[in-house]
């Protein structure tokens, strides 16, 4: 694949207080040098919000879209559906990259995914990190022994069994030949994964280029990432 163009999807329920880190982080990603000369969007579909996410997306120059589904696997395929028509650029040449309003991508993150394209990949599913944990004992040691179980050692590569919204990235064409991210309330991106593999699409799980997301608690998307370490930390004793 040569791609020209990028869209960055971002689904975003009342997000207002941390969006603004997001889209700088994305923002910092879209001016890396090895991206000269392609095209890049981002696009926040602010599902069903009451606070001023829309805005802030707007100032920060995303694309806006207004949901009323609270359905991050619809608001993803919203984000995906708009931007790859105002884009113009035909699917064959056209990436769309996934992540979070509570995360916060590197700066190489979208370099690094084209570099995947341009090699061949048609899915790059990675990994994400936590550095802002909550000062409850044994969840981060916890959730490292967990998160890196599969881990193989000695430097050998981790084909690594997760998948997030929050780091991921499909060729345009690949991800309309499996129908995109289906409109579920939870799981919208395993789904799209397991649907890519099935179709026998080159899809790649690295570690390679992380993705820092949110450590909270009480997430906006049921059934996620944050309600994941939120078992884990009643399961140490992290909570009471």
């Amino acid at each position: 694949m040569k791609p020209e163009a990028i869209a960055v999807l971002i689904p975003a329920h009342n997000e207002e207080k941390l969006l603004p880190r997001a889209l700088a982080a994305v923002n910092a990603a879209a001016r890396h040098p090895a991206l000269a000369g392609l095209h890049v969007t981002t696009v926040v579909a602010a599902d069903a919000c009451v606070d001023d996410t829309a805005e802030v997306a707007g100032s920060a120059g995303a694309s806006v879209l207004h949901l009323g589904s609270q359905n991050p696997g619809k608001a993803r395929a919203a984000a995906a559906q708009h931007a790859m028509a105002t884009l113009g650029a035909p699917a064959t040449v056209t990436w769309l990259a996934s992540t979070d309003a509570d995360s916060a991508v590197p700066p190489d993150w979208l370099a690094f995914q084209i570099d995947q394209a341009r090699a061949g990949w048609e899915a790059v599913v990675g990994t994400v990190t936590v550095t802002r944990w909550p000062p409850l004992p044994h969840l981060a040691d916890r959730h490292h022994q967990l998160y890196n179980a599969s881990r193989p050692g000695f430097g050998r590569p981790w084909h690594h069994p997760h998948v997030h919204g929050a780091n991921l990235g499909v060729a345009a064409d690949a991800y309309r030949s499996v129908g995109g991210f289906p409109a579920l309330p939870v799981g919208e991106d395993h789904a799209l994964v397991s649907a890519l593999v099935r179709g026998g699409h080159r899809v790649l799980r690295t570690p390679g280029c992380p993705v820092e997301t949110s450590s909270r608690l009480h997430p906006r998307a049921v059934g996620g990432f944050g309600d994941q370490l939120a078992r884990l930390a009643a399961e140490t004793g992290s909570v009471h």
